[in-house]
């Protein structure tokens, strides 16, 4: 990855398009009447998009193709790995929230890494779209979009799959887990 722009170099962006390429074929139900064909072609157009694409993928995401905005005419892949991503766990809500931490404060933030990765936290609606594809989240949890009111109060809310339901929650913004992570979407 270069330093100043947000690209990949010609052999990483080789790579992640076949991992991506495999991960689309092996899935289609996810995206069923997508052809990859499109989908490589508004990548090769976006290498920004690509190089998030590849901190979804490095961080344990597994990115994936869920759907199509035919209004703004974007194809959004989202976070598919079974438990939320790994190299994205222990992380508390936003910045606010890691600042009023004390002690034992956590790596990091999930609106931050996520605004750094060029990518979104996932909605509530997103997130309950994504369990109709599979069983997502079912030892782990991931912080979603939390409503102002709320943040405003202190908390933030989260989502996982227990039970075969799928369940929100809430929690203070500034607390953070092993097994709390967040997943991320990305409009191509």
């Amino acid at each position: 990855m270069s330093t100043n722009k947000k690209e990949l170099f010609s052999g990483q962006s080789e790579e992640l398009l076949n991992i991506l390429k495999n991960r689309f074929e092996k899935n289609m139900k996810r995206h069923e009447g997508f052809e990859w064909t499109e989908i490589k072609a508004k990548l090769d157009i976006n290498p920004e998009k690509l190089w998030s694409l590849n901190e979804m993928e490095i961080s344990g995401g597994e990115p994936d193709v869920v759907a199509y905005d035919k209004e703004k005419a974007e194809y959004i892949f989202i976070d598919c790995s079974e438990e939320s991503p790994k190299g994205r766990r222990s992380f508390c809500y936003d910045r606010e929230a890691l600042e009023s931490r004390k002690v034992h404060k956590p790596q990091n933030n999930a609106v931050d890494v996520a605004t750094a990765m060029g990518i979104e936290l996932l909605t509530e609606e997103q997130y309950r779209e994504l369990q109709n594809l599979g069983n997502f989240d079912t030892k782990t949890s991931s912080w979603i979009v939390t409503p102002a009111e709320i943040r405003k109060l202190g908390g933030a809310i989260f989502c996982d799959r227990r039970y075969n339901t799928v369940f929100t929650y809430h929690n203070g913004a500034e607390s953070y887990y092993g097994a709390r992570g967040f997943r991320g979407a990305l409009r191509v």
